[in-house]
């Protein structure tokens, strides 16, 4: 909620109802006049909704006059009026006393923490590294010490580029920015090698400095040196290079996948149950005292911590439990279903290792069990294997 609401609600507001043929005089006038005006509706031509504070409305009656419209009150809102309404209820006003206090002291703690740019890292590693330092739920804001915690973050982890927390209301905003891991970049002036980054049988070597010491058909493993980083001259003797060229080969990538002949698949009944629980900190209250009528069923767990305002988040959170029966049904595939299914799993499998490769060919190899048979896929592709590698003497 913004600063202006609340000055408006504490100050008490009314909501008006404006009739006359010039409204836009009536607008005009008061915007003139630093009568602030907010929430407004035309319903027509000669009706204006509108909001205003309750102590200028009074000075609406030289307005009205000068503008010929008619003005009345239809809401009037804010503590003031609140007050007002239950001033001989004293247990209310006990208990909104001891309400404003309690937000009070509440304002002054963390009650929730939020991790925002993380892709690669995830939220629990930077919530585990920022609690080690002080920044904890339930932890005294006056006591956070969020240029320490930034650079005890930095610190301890390398593949964090940049760090920030802020800090709104009860709210703690952890923002972080991931360092790009960038390989290891050899200067042209350095010598260098071009080795094989896996095993594979080479197909083509194309140099264009250094010297090559495979050709096609060679068989290599991962780390021989493809390209040498040095030239051979007859009365010059060797001297080292920057190694450059690119190494075509054939790469093999396999993997196997297992298929049940016969299995159990969980189908949904449309069914479902909720059941409610809140947390207090740490300590849970459960508001439900059986488990769902159901005899096969998943759980969904669901969090939600309860809030005033955008950022003022309270140590009290809504737990829902939803209970999703099923049933279970035997599902019996044929030989060639399996089998198709395996070699759909594979090439999920190995889609990463494939995608944008030449493939030369693809091999299926299928052992029968009498409960399940087991798909052994091979894809053979053409790939650049060659990478820089620093010579040190």
């Amino acid at each position: 909620m913004s600063s202006n609401r609340i000055t408006q609600y504490m100050s008490g507001y009314v909501d008006i109802v404006v009739e006359g043929y010039y409204i836009e005089r009536f607008i005009n006038i008061c915007n003139s006049r630093q009568i602030f005006l907010w929430n407004i509706r035309k319903d027509n031509s000669i009706t204006l909704y509108a909001s205003i504070e309750a102590k200028r409305f009074k000075d609406l009656k030289d307005i009205c006059k000068r503008t010929k419209c008619k003005v009345k009150i239809k809401n009037k809102k804010g503590f003031p009026f609140t007050v007002k309404k239950y001033k001989k209820r004293k247990v209310f006003l006990i208990l909104l006393l001891i309400i404003i206090l309690a937000i009070i002291a509440l304002s002054r703690f963390i009650w929730n923490i939020e991790v925002e740019g993380n892709v690669d890292i995830s939220k629990e590693e930077i919530m585990q590294l920022a609690e080690e330092y002080g920044l904890t739920i339930g932890a005294s804001k006056g006591k956070i010490d969020t240029k320490e915690i930034i650079n005890n973050i930095r610190l301890e982890r390398d593949d964090i580029a940049w760090v920030g927390i802020d800090i709104k209301g009860t709210n703690a905003i952890i923002k972080i920015v991931e360092a790009d891991e960038k390989p290891e970049i050899i200067n042209e002036d350095e010598y260098c090698n071009i080795v094989a980054d896996k095993d594979a049988i080479i197909t083509k070597v194309s140099a264009q400095n250094g010297t090559p010491l495979v050709k096609e058909g060679d068989v290599v493993t991962k780390g021989d040196i493809i390209i040498a980083g040095w030239l051979e001259g007859k009365y010059t003797g060797r001297q080292y290079v920057h190694s450059q060229g690119e190494v075509q080969a054939r790469v093999w990538y396999t993997t196997t996948e297992k298929i049940a002949l016969k299995e159990t698949k969980k189908i949904e009944t449309g069914n479902i149950e909720n059941k409610y629980s809140v947390k207090i900190n740490n300590f849970q209250i459960n508001l439900h005292k059986s488990l769902p009528n159901f005899q096969k069923y998943d759980t969904i767990e669901e969090n939600k911590k309860l809030r005033l305002f955008s950022n003022f988040y309270l140590p009290l959170e809504l737990v829902t439990y939803t209970y999703k029966e099923y049933e279970e049904v035997v599902v019996v595939h044929s030989f060639e279903e399996a089998k198709q299914m395996g070699i759909d799993r594979a090439a999920e499998t190995l889609k990463e290792n494939i995608e944008g490769k030449k493939v030369l060919d693809k091999q299926v190899q299928v052992k029968a069990e009498a409960e399940y048979i087991e798909v052994q896929v091979t894809y053979e592709v053409e790939e650049n294997i060659g990478m820089e590698e620093k010579i040190v003497f």
